[in-house]
């Protein structure tokens, strides 16, 4: 008998889980280009026939898929991907990669863009991990006709006596480590009712997909209560946003690329290039790092998000920070990226990132000075004196930057690349032309 290859046994794998465990739906995971989970479901008859052939779908009904002249495509489950749900056992969940009818890799699928981004990377000996750090706010309600109500007034690290948002918090780490995804620290953030859920370290891909995966929980568990978890960058004024810092790491084989016992960084020239690649590039990513309109209101001096292209180890105000490595461990070496809000599309913003990475790597970019003052007390002057420039101001600023962007480009694929840009036009178009709350109380009656 032919023994069997990885991806027969991943099958079988879950079609036994399916039957033992009598599932009786399997919803069909996958994202639109700007990171908005999408699924549809089948019944266990259909599994077997899903995991070989996948299941023909309208790709014209999604943002940023195909147009009506080239509508169909496949959503190819990915076996390893297969989860139960923790909050109801009788559905499992399964990503999907989106394939054209011939099989070949669908251009408007952020999974596929990833994969390429990572491809690229294995190709050069690479294999890349992420561990972020998901910040979010509970409010009483979703309702835009008035101000978010937080649900607690807590601030960083804060220790309370058994309150409502802990253990809603509590209740979804149990929910997302039931759901297979690992969970390494929580806790109560500095806003008022804002808190942070940080996933365990793994390869990219699969971090994606937990992102995906953990923000709908955490969502669910919330509507649950009769609450709302948001993770609008800023949904709140005076108060600090809610990022996605994430810690980035290569490997090369089982030695961490990134780790140099003999420099007094710790960081190898690898990590150094491929910090110098990040913060040459970050002004032509950023688009797709923090995609909203909102999201600049979050990157704002004051409220420690960055907006300064810099680097530093202990600097909470550079783009780029150097965490120590834990114990002098060699394999705990790694970069945090500090810009990067929690409502991005983790498979976009994971390719450029690693894209800049890489092209710093290959083209050997000499690492600029560490910024080790705080930033934000330095004078415009002295900013220039250090070489220092800034993240865009604005999403339309941002457009700009990614327009003129060959890396960004080549990364995305002009499908995505040129969707994008044109979604992102329109969304600033119709914010430029909105008049605000803000405008009315300041002028209506002064004018």
């Amino acid at each position: 008998m032919k023994p069997k290859n990885m991806l027969d046994a991943q099958r079988d794998y879950v079609l036994r889980t399916a039957e033992e465990r009598q599932i009786k739906y399997i919803q069909l995971w996958f994202s639109d280009v700007l990171g908005i989970p999408k699924s549809f479901q089948i019944t266990p008859a259909e599994l077997e026939n899903a995991l070989i052939d996948g299941m023909t779908f309208d790709g014209s009904a999604i943002d940023g898929f195909s147009r009506i002249q080239e509508s169909d495509v496949l959503a190819m489950p990915d076996p390893k991907t297969f989860a139960i749900l923790a909050t109801d056992h009788s559905v499992a969940r399964i990503f999907c990669d989106i394939v054209n009818l011939d099989g070949s890799p669908f251009e408007g699928c952020p999974r596929n863009v990833l994969r390429r981004s990572l491809e690229k990377a294995r190709a050069k000996g690479f294999s890349f991990f992420a561990a972020p750090e998901l910040e979010y706010f509970y409010f009483a309600d979703a309702d835009p006709s008035h101000s978010p109500k937080p649900l607690d007034f807590g601030s960083y690290f804060e220790l309370t006596i058994a309150d409502f948002t802990s253990k809603l918090r509590q209740e979804t780490v149990l929910a997302l480590e039931d759901s297979g995804i690992p969970v390494e620290y929580s806790q109560h953030e500095d806003a008022p009712s804002q808190h942070e859920i940080d996933l365990r370290y793994t390869d990219a891909l699969t971090m994606a997909d937990n992102i995906l995966a953990a923000r709908l929980i955490i969502k669910e568990i919330a509507s649950r209560h009769s609450v709302h978890a948001s993770f609008m960058p800023k949904p709140m004024a005076g108060v600090q946003g809610s990022g996605m810092h994430t810690h980035f790491s290569l490997f090369k084989g089982e030695q961490n690329a990134f780790s140099d016992q003999n420099d007094k960084y710790w960081l190898s020239d690898t990590a150094k290039r491929f910090i110098a690649g990040i913060m040459r590039h970050a002004p032509e990513f950023t688009a797709v790092t923090n995609q909203w309109v909102n999201s600049y209101k979050r990157l704002v001096a004051g409220y420690e998000a960055p907006i300064y292209v810099s680097w530093a180890r202990n600097n909470r105000s550079a783009l780029v920070r150097i965490p120590v490595a834990k114990g002098a461990n060699p394999d705990s070496s790694r970069i945090e990226y500090r810009a990067t809000d929690s409502a991005c599309n983790p498979y976009l913003s994971f390719s450029v990132i690693l894209a800049a990475g890489l092209k710093g790597i290959e083209e050997e970019y000499e690492l600029p000075e560490e910024a080790s003052d705080n930033l934000y007390n330095m004078s415009d002057q002295e900013l220039q004196a250090h070489n220092i420039t800034f993240l865009p101001a604005n999403l339309d600023e941002a457009i700009a930057k990614m327009e003129e962007s060959e890396l960004v480009r080549e990364t995305l694929g002009s499908h995505v690349f040129e969707w994008f840009i044109r979604n992102k036009q329109d969304e600033w178009s119709s914010y430029k032309t909105h008049v605000s709350q803000f405008e009315l109380d300041r002028y209506l009656r002064a004018l």
